[in-house]
């Protein structure tokens, strides 16, 4: 197995950093004097800031940045180490294997790697039948060492499976050099925790939970339902891809998620284990870009995330474009899932109130328990983070708009949607919105 202590970090194919594994296992982000001199410099995280002294960045905040751009899930790590032969599951030796292709703009690779031009699009076409392999592979683990050099590597952070790959001149590709993937493909969850709960439906449960966010005028990740030999897919279209003007080469654009930007481990994405709070994230983007824009978006994001009985709004699932200069702005909202087909008593079934929300919002009390949450936990919680007025402005709109959007989304329904599915979170919406108008 193959081990590094250093290895070279890149944005498009440029030179940024390098980061270090040091005795006893400290881990260090120096940035290249080089990078500093370009017009185009930002930092790679807002938590790695440009203007460090000696401009390098010491301790768990490195390996906290790194580590988030891998996947949460304990059982992907470790298929992961033994598809590419890595030394460990930790995040420097899977990034040393799988880090060509990350999220956002950077390339991993080891210290003198010779990296390909990005300003190229070089890749192997697949048709339906070899893609429908491919994903029959991503829960199954290969020998290692069966890879060629330039073979497929990427690392995509979330719980879920998935993979990508680059949809090019309207074929499926997978990428080879430096090319970057466009769409990442989610496999159904199937049957998750010990009470065998039934989400055999997620592909389509988070292309409608995406449309609903849309219809409320939220921006969203573009994402639609493939079937590839029977396999259904969710394909979300990157948004941290874009192609060249010219055509001849695809761009990838920096981002990062809050974990990372507020310098919190991946382990911790939930508020109640450490993570970040609607408060905290609500201050960082009092300097954002587009300040009022994002405060707003977020905080309605996060109240649709209840309308929903969506779980998982953690500080993972929310990101930042990074611009020139350390500047940034919210990126589109994705990996949403309800929970209201799962939602009952007995076996199979999430109780109502034992469902609780990733970040809580508060009154008395802090509020984890979605049963619970009303307009006022709300109206508290926006008291707190200097926005109250706000929070008025969006409970109003998403209350009154709430069941003409429930009409818009109906209508966009293709062919075989499953009725039961879209039934189910509907009247979830309409019951929760009769909840949140108690302030």
């Amino acid at each position: 197995m193959k081990k590094f202590d250093s290895l070279d970090v890149l944005m498009n194919g440029t030179p940024v950093g390098v980061w270090r594994r040091l005795p006893g296992n400290v881990h260090e982000f120096t940035y290249k004097e080089s990078w500093l001199a370009r017009p185009e410099c930002r930092p790679i995280s807002l938590s790695l800031p440009l203007d460090t002294p000696g401009k390098t960045i010491t301790g768990n905040i490195v390996e906290h940045y790194f580590d988030n751009l891998l996947p949460d899930n304990a059982d992907i790590r470790r298929r992961m180490q033994r598809r590419f032969g890595c030394a460990s599951t930790s995040a420097f030796d899977l990034l040393s294997e799988t880090g060509r292709d990350c999220v956002g703009a950077l390339q991993i690779v080891p210290a003198g790697t010779e990296v390909h031009s990005v300003h190229e699009i070089h890749a192997t076409p697949l048709d339906e039948h070899a893609v429908a392999a491919l994903l029959g592979s991503v829960s199954t683990i290969p020998s290692a060492g069966t890879y060629p050099d330039d073979s497929f590597r990427i690392s995509i952070a979330g719980a879920q499976e998935k993979t990508a790959l680059l949809f090019h001149e309207g074929r499926w590709h997978i990428p080879l050099g430096s090319t970057p993937t466009t769409h990442i493909l989610k496999l159904p969850l199937g049957y998750i925790s010990t009470g065998r709960v039934d989400m055999t439906n997620s592909v389509h449960n988070e292309w409608l939970c995406l449309q609903i966010l849309d219809a409320f005028c939220i921006e969203t990740a573009r994402a639609e339902i493939l079937s590839f030999d029977d396999i259904e897919v969710l394909a979300v279209e990157r948004f941290d891809r874009k192609r060249a003007s010219d055509g001849s080469w695809w761009m990838r654009l920096p981002q990062e998620d809050f974990c990372q930007a507020l310098g919190r481990s991946g382990s911790a994405k939930y508020e109640n284990e450490g993570g970040p709070g609607i408060a905290d994230i609500m201050k960082l983007l009092l300097v954002s870009d587009e300040s009022e824009k994002d405060r707003r978006n977020f905080l309605k994001a996060q109240i649709l995330f209840c309308l929903l009985a969506a779980p998982d709004g953690h500080a993972k699932n929310f990101s930042i474009f990074l611009e020139r200069e350390g500047r940034f702005h919210l990126t589109p909202i994705y990996d949403v899932m309800s929970v209201y087909p799962v939602l009952g008593h007995g076996r199979g079934r999430i109780p109502p109130e034992k469902l609780r929300m990733a970040m809580a919002v508060t009154g008395t009390n802090r509020h984890y328990e979605w049963s619970k949450i009303t307009g006022r936990h709300w109206m508290e919680t926006a008291r707190r983070t200097g926005s109250e007025a706000l929070a008025v402005s969006v409970l109003d709109e998403l209350l009154a708009s709430a069941e003409t959007v429930i009409d818009t989304v109906s209508a966009r329904l293709p062919a075989g949607f499953p009725e039961s599915l879209a039934k189910c979170v509907f009247d979830g919406i309409s019951s929760c919105a009769l909840r949140l108008a108690m302030v």
